[in-house]
């Protein structure tokens, strides 16, 4: 027996600004009785979506009564060491207003190297260091540092660009949908779900002709959730066997969904 009934990849891109039509930002959804298909943008001039745009639509998704799962390519919180050097309380929603006032990449026209250059924001009293690893990253053997800009497969500027809109979605949808792991390992039966993937974990197991990179790497995390829910792997997925030091430290730095 399935515990959702849907379930949406999403592959995020921080190109750009939040309000520009972005080729790399791709979703696909599955429902318990259909396979992934890409969700294509309203009509009208845009091709692709924004990023502005996928918040607002996921936004209406998860205010409907329909149990479902989304998993998004981005990391969520930072390593422990970014709290403790600027003296942040261990707290997910206070580390999200912190971050967004300092890092604002979700005004319509600010883009991450605004911010890292410093004509917008404050980014440079919230500064990270490319060395610093959070646990679950170190577990899944390739993930990168959240603050190891530029380089091939590196999730920095998507991370930064897409914290601010899951503040948006925290604070619209609270009550509603399950913040995982931050609001508890355990989802409550019948709540929808928003976790932090990693298609890099799911790639090889849904090969997909004609494909481009970031239309497969959204599938393959729709896919993945679809069939984990079914076998029942998505159940321990979302309660990974980790000690009690270690859900602590992931209750801060977030955990990603498949890294047992």
């Amino acid at each position: 027996m399935t515990v959702f009934a849907r379930y949406i990849g999403i592959d995020y891109s921080g190109a750009s600004s939040p309000t520009a039509s972005l080729r790399g930002l791709r979703m696909y959804a599955a429902s318990s009785g259909s396979a992934p298909t890409e969700v294509q943008p309203p009509p009208g001039r845009r091709r692709y979506w924004s990023r502005r745009g996928v918040a607002e639509w996921l936004a209406a998704r998860l205010s409907e009564d329909i149990p479902t799962v989304v998993g998004i390519d981005h990391n969520f919180s930072f390593p422990r060491q970014y709290f403790d050097a600027h003296h942040l309380p261990h707290d997910w929603p206070a580390f999200l207003e912190d971050f967004q006032r300092h890092w604002p990449t979700d005004g319509d026209d600010v883009r991450v190297d605004d911010v890292r250059t410093g004509r917008l924001g404050n980014g440079s009293v919230r500064q990270g260091n490319s060395r610093w690893k959070r646990l679950t990253e170190i577990r899944s053997g390739s993930a990168k540092s959240t603050f190891h800009f530029d380089v091939q497969g590196s999730v920095a500027k998507s991370s930064h660009a897409g914290l601010p809109w899951l503040l948006r979605l925290h604070r619209q949808l609270r009550g509603r949908v399950h913040f995982w792991p931050f609001d508890g390992w355990r989802v409550p039966t019948g709540r929808s779900v928003v976790a932090e993937a990693y298609p890099s974990l799911f790639r090889k197991e849904f090969p997909v002709a004609g494909l481009t990179p970031d239309q497969h790497d959204a599938y393959a995390v729709a896919a993945w959730m679809k069939a984990a829910d079914r076998d029942g792997r998505l159940a321990t997925c979302l309660d990974p066997p980790l000690d009690a030091s270690e859900r602590d430290l992931a209750a801060i730095e977030g955990w990603i969904l498949g890294v047992v």
